[in-house]
């Protein structure tokens, strides 16, 4: 049974010890650049099934994007639960055996008013039980700092070669690698 996290089900690779081993070929600092590389490598016919772009160095960034009062909380909450009581109030409308479609549509409203109002409830008691400790909104995610372009080890060198014939202007930020 395939697996979608499961590489060689996904894609057919040769079996061996040259299948599991990869080469790093390029290392960018950029990921449209290493993206750059393996099309430009995709215009060249190279079989791009056995290339991987793997993101090296990861950190964590947290970007402060404003503010948080006790207004913004609330309409976060509100937000955060309308979506969720609209969907509820549209299934339990559905359910309505002599008119279901004006029943789903007042109760999506319904669900709408109520799922807003108890959200920004729970978002101003959580802003408030946090005294001023977190009084801005972020948004967190992980960069990494390079991105290395790999292939299998049985066609490195053919890579490695159609990327140092590619134009400079194609894959700009890049140190190659030799095995």
């Amino acid at each position: 049974m395939s697996k979608p996290w499961d590489h060689q089900a996904a894609n057919a690779r040769p079996e061996g010890a040259a299948a599991s081993r990869r080469r790093p070929i390029g290392v960018f600092t950029d990921y449209a650049d290493a993206e750059r590389a393996v099309d430009r490598l995709s215009d060249l016919g190279f079989p791009v099934e056995r290339v991987a772009i793997i993101g090296d160095d990861l950190r964590m960034v947290e970007q402060v994007t404003g503010r948080l009062n006790y207004g913004g909380a609330a309409l976060k909450g509100a937000w955060s639960g309308a979506l969720p009581g609209v969907l509820i109030g549209w299934l339990f409308g559905l359910f309505d055996l002599i008119n279901p479609l004006v029943a789903s549509v007042v109760l999506a409203f319904y669900g709408l008013i109520i799922g807003a109002v108890i959200g920004a409830v729970v978002g101003l008691v959580g802003h408030a039980l946090q005294r001023g400790r977190r009084d801005f909104d972020a948004v967190t995610m992980m960069v990494p700092r390079r991105f290395e372009v790999v292939v299998d080890e049985d066609v490195a060198d053919e890579a490695a070669r159609l990327l140092a014939e590619a134009p400079a202007a194609q894959t700009p930020n890049t140190t190659p690698t030799t095995g």
